[in-house]
């Protein structure tokens, strides 16, 4: 529904569990933007592998480095992360994006999308699911916990796993003077409808941090690229 602010124009509001918003398709996913893609890979009991993509997808924490993703409950991805305690999570780049996109197709769980998307696999050292080849980045992760979320009235539901992060590989041609290059990986994000981003230099920029004064009771902005100190 649209209200009148005070201070004039309109502004839409509903209720997310009754929506009434009028619009062609729910808006939530292109307000929580940009999403980064998890590229998960996992093999079910019996050793079948599975790719797939997700945006309901995040970093916890770095110390100890903790992933999680949102899968929709029955999804091959969850189901094998449930029984085998364990994945890989790799970062689509550009150049991946046709393959990261069929790798989506919501195929029977015996096709291996590995092949489906014409991808090839390198062997993991701590998990048994293999990574995508070629990819800048890749984690081996292992089942921390699995939360289960609310199911919505139309009985769609999903389940949070929270995934240890006990190996990491970065491809050595995006390192640059002991930094990881995340303008020159590309990485791919998800925004809303079918829309995509990539993070390249042109929409890239630092910023330094506020410098804090020594009473803690202000601060400062100090202008320019970042100066490499962390604060």
């Amino acid at each position: 529904m649209l209200t009148k602010p005070q201070n004039g124009g309109a502004l839409m509001h509903y209720d997310p569990l009754n929506p009434d918003h009028g619009m062609q398709y729910d808006p939530f996913k292109a307000l929580v933007v940009p999403r980064p893609i998890g590229w998960i890979s996992t093999l079910s009991i019996d050793g079948k592998p599975n790719l797939a993509p997700f945006s309901f997808f995040n970093a916890l924490s770095d110390k100890p480095p903790i992933l999680a993703a949102s899968l929709s409950n029955g999804n091959d991805t969850l189901n094998n992360i449930l029984a085998t305690e364990e994945c890989t999570v790799c970062v689509a780049n550009v150049e991946q994006m046709d393959a990261m996109n069929m790798s989506s197709a919501a195929v029977d769980t015996s096709v291996n999308e590995f092949t489906l998307a014409e991808l090839g696999t390198e062997a993991s050292s701590y998990v048994n699911p293999p990574r995508v080849s070629k990819c800048p980045a890749a984690f081996e992760c292992k089942l921390w916990k699995s939360v289960p979320l609310p199911v919505s009235e139309k009985g769609r539901g999903y389940t949070t796993v929270i995934l240890s992060v006990v190996g990491i590989y970065i491809d050595d041609q995006f390192i640059k003077d002991g930094r990881v290059d995340t303008a020159s990986m590309q990485p791919l994000a998800r925004l809303g409808y079918m829309d995509y981003a990539v993070v390249n230099e042109q929409n890239m920029m630092t910023l330094n941090r506020p410098v804090v004064g020594e009473d803690r009771k202000s601060a400062t902005l100090e202008g320019g690229a970042w100066d490499g100190v962390y604060r």
